[in-house]
């Protein structure tokens, strides 16, 4: 293929698609570029692999730091590991985005790998990937019933007035401002994929959203379709196989009514049953005896079997309106929930929905725990995080227990997004807040499961949340225009369903959507009506959490460290460091609290009890408040030289009391009026130019001079008195010798 470039106006921004320049033995390759940010999208296709149930495509979403002009920040390991959340997130997106359109029975292997080769910190790398993944397997001929579009949208309202705007593709500096991030990918008619997080967004707002993209994404569907023309390849033929469809008639003919009878049991479980395996194995027997020489092995009657089962599932759903558990079309499973299960976590909840049961635990931590993220953007820093995992014992099966899979990634990054809107400021919460899902047991939409958890964990720990959240999965089974939706989905009708749509969010609005369909998308009748639904649906959970634990605790876990946050002036900073640190160190090691000091004046002092937390702000406060002349205070003499004696007025502070200013008339010595350790009265006289304290400690009464002390050369424990009692003996003086007189007495070091 010639070099060749496509150009378009995108969001307000020049769109550039490249072929032909790069990657020339990749089944298809495009450079992509929106603004400075640039993409590599390039597809191959493998081999047949119908040994597999599954279509083996694989996306793989390539950072480098490079992209930014950044080099990795570790010591030792400067080049790129194992790929980030954030990359596997992204590549879950344009899977999530195009994995529909493909025939079903197409198995070759095709993988594609999006490498990002430069980022201008404007325009995100995620939305122009999708887009470039579209056109280079529209371009292919890679049977895909394409192509699609992506675009983001943000949303701002104006509090004064009430104007609202939605944005196409908003910058970074945008959507820190907006209340909506949605992205979507849609195809000229529908909605193929939806992932959002939001502050409280009506439903209205959402579906305004959808459509508003529909506007933009059909202007670059057009704009791939004219490029296919010109340079695209005749698409291959995905053809349905014979042998199965022949195998799934027979099946569904000879042995439909037994399979039907067998959702009731299959509902309480992920995984099959054993009365399923028998069945298949009875097929498998019945085909090989009677045709020795079948091709049918025993995967293919599991697949034919699975088509039967499914499609009793469907039919019983659309048709009679009977889910596979005997509810309602809208009626969400038994709720039950408990908070403080675990004794010595800060926070801690079980939630259950049906057989989907949950364990959530919140962890509280000093504001220096935050999870530091590099990219090719920069490095940012999250204080609020969620994870979530899922073992094989919560589907009765056994397995491996190592790296987290992609959709335990996904899911946790739902979960995160769902609750991030309701989480305190800093300034007003100053914790880092982990918060681990568990999923004890899994039937249905775990990732909302571990939203509702995690608010009443993070209540049970005295988090002040803004608002509880709640969040369930809606389901969809369809035949052709007829189509009956599901609310609050299990396992099964998950499997056997068309969609897996998501929403979670308060009594005030939406805080998260995703959006995964198995059909070629939805329409906006159909989001509208999902979206109401599922509204309904979140307000009967919240009540149910609500009746366990009404609102947050007034008082955190007695295990959880105690953080006070505190500002200081900004140019006081350098004195609570001091020099090399020495300051905040010292503080530091005597208190032992921890000290985090932001660039604004921000200071966040964590200590394990109440008593060293009061103890260092006590003395942040004393190094950084302003002292002005006339102030009196009661100090403690700290040093004492000839010219004076220094007084800590507040922790870490000091000004000096000159001789002149220690009592009426003349004194001598300053050893004479005070010694180290003395409480005295000091008063302010004047602060230089250079922010050195000069002290008084006259207050128009008469000082008492003490008795003179001993001169440091009459002093008997001084070198020079020890060296002139020796030589006055004729003996020879060495250092650490000690006269005969001196045996007897204890050695006490002098003040000098």
């Amino acid at each position: 293929m010639q070099e060749e470039s496509f150009n378009l106006e995108f969001g307000g921004k020049p769109l550039t698609l490249t072929v032909g320049k790069v990657a020339k033995q990749a089944t298809s390759a495009v450079m992509a570029r929106l603004g400075d940010t640039m993409v590599l999208v390039t597809v191959v296709e493998g081999k047949e692999r119908a040994d597999l149930g599954y279509f083996p495509l694989t996306i793989e979403y390539v950072e480098r730091l490079y992209a930014g002009g950044r080099i990795k920040g570790s010591r030792w390991v400067k080049r790129e590991g194992r790929p980030s959340d954030d990359s596997i997130l992204t590549a879950r997106l344009i899977d999530r985005s195009i994995r529909p359109l493909f025939p079903k029975e197409y198995k070759k292997e095709v993988q594609i790998v999006i490498t990002v080769l430069s980022v201008d910190g404007e325009n995100e790398p995620d939305i122009l990937s999708i887009v470039a993944t579209s056109f280079a397997l529209s371009i292919s001929s890679i049977p895909w019933n394409g192509p699609i579009a992506a675009v983001r949208v943000g949303y701002v309202k104006e509090k004064d007035n009430g104007n609202e705007e939605y944005i196409m593709n908003p910058g970074r500096g945008e959507i820190e401002l907006s209340e909506l991030d949605m992205v979507l990918s849609q195809t000229k008619d529908k909605t193929v994929m939806i992932e959002a997080g939001a502050s409280e967004v009506s439903e209205q707002v959402a579906l305004s959203a959808i459509k508003k993209a529909h506007a933009e994404t059909v202007k670059v569907i057009d704009f791939i379709e004219e490029a296919v023309k010109k340079i695209g390849k005749k698409k291959q033929l995905a053809e349905k196989d014979p042998l199965f469809l022949d195998l799934v008639s027979k099946i569904k003919k000879s042995y439909g009514s037994e399979i039907a009878s067998l959702i009731p049991k299959s509902a309480v479980k992920e995984s099959s049953s054993p009365e399923q395996e028998q069945i298949i194995d009875a097929i498998f027997e019945t085909e090989k005896t009677s045709n020795p020489e079948s091709e049918i092995d025993k995967k293919m009657v599991a697949k034919a079997f699975e088509k039967v089962f499914f499609g009793a599932i469907r039919e019983n759903v659309i048709l009679k309106g009977q889910r596979p558990d005997g509810r309602k079309i809208d009626e969400i499973r038994p709720i039950s929930s408990e908070v403080s299960v675990l004794p010595r976590t800060h926070g801690s909840a079980i939630f259950q929905r049906g057989d989907t049961q949950a364990l959530t635990v919140v962890t509280l931590g000093s504001p220096r725990m935050e999870q530091l993220i590099e990219s090719p953007e920069g490095e940012e820093s999250k204080r609020y995080i969620h994870h979530y995992s899922m073992p094989p014992y919560s589907v009765g099966e056994t397995g491996r227990i190592g790296v987290p899979s992609r959709r335990e990634i996904g899911h946790g990054a739902l979960a995160e997004r769902a609750l991030v809107a309701v989480i305190p400021n800093q300034d007003k919460f100053p914790y880092t807040i982990r918060v681990v899902s568990e999923i004890l047991s899994s039937n249905g939409s775990t990732s909302m499961a571990s939203v509702c958890g995690s608010t009443l964990s993070l209540m049970d720990a005295g988090v002040p949340i803004k608002k509880p959240v709640a969040g369930l999965a809606m389901g969809l089974m369809s035949d052709g225009d007829k189509y009956v939706i599901l609310t609050d989905i299990i396992g099964l009708e998950d499997f056997s369903g068309d969609m897996d749509f998501k929403v979670a969010g308060t009594d005030s609005g939406i805080t998260a959507i995703q959006l995964d369909v198995k059909i070629p998308g939805l329409t906006i009748a159909q989001i509208e009506e999902i979206l109401g639904r599922a509204k309904e649906g979140r307000l009967f959970i919240l009540q149910k959490m609500l009746s366990v634990i009404p609102d947050t605790r007034s008082k955190l876990s007695e295990y959880a460290p105690k953080i006070e946050m505190i500002h200081i002036p900004v140019e006081k900073i350098g004195e609570l460091i001091g020099p090399g640190g020495r300051v905040i160190k010292n503080i530091m090691a005597r208190t032992g609290a921890t000290i985090d000091v932001e660039d604004d004046g921000s200071v966040t002092v964590t200590g394990s009890d109440k008593e060293s937390l009061d103890k260092t702000v006590t003395w942040i406060k004393g190094i950084t408040r302003e002292i002005g002349v006339g102030e009196e205070f009661v100090g403690e003499v700290k040093r004492i030289l000839p010219f004076g004696a220094f007084v800590e007025l507040t922790p870490g502070k000091e000004g000096m009391v000159h001789v002149s200013e220690m009592a009426q008339g003349f004194v001598k010595d300053p050893y004479d009026v005070v010694k180290i350790g003395d409480k005295v009265k000091v008063t302010v006289k004047e602060i230089d130019e250079q922010g050195r304290i000069n002290l008084s400690m006259l207050s128009g009464e008469k000082k008492e001079i003490r008795q003179k002390q001993p001169s440091v050369s009459e002093h008997p424990l001084s070198m020079q008195f020890k060296r002139e009692k020796f030589q006055s003996a004729g003996r020879p003086w060495q250092r650490g010798n000690r006269s005969a007189f001196e045996k007897d007495k204890p050695f006490k070091k002098p003040h000098y």
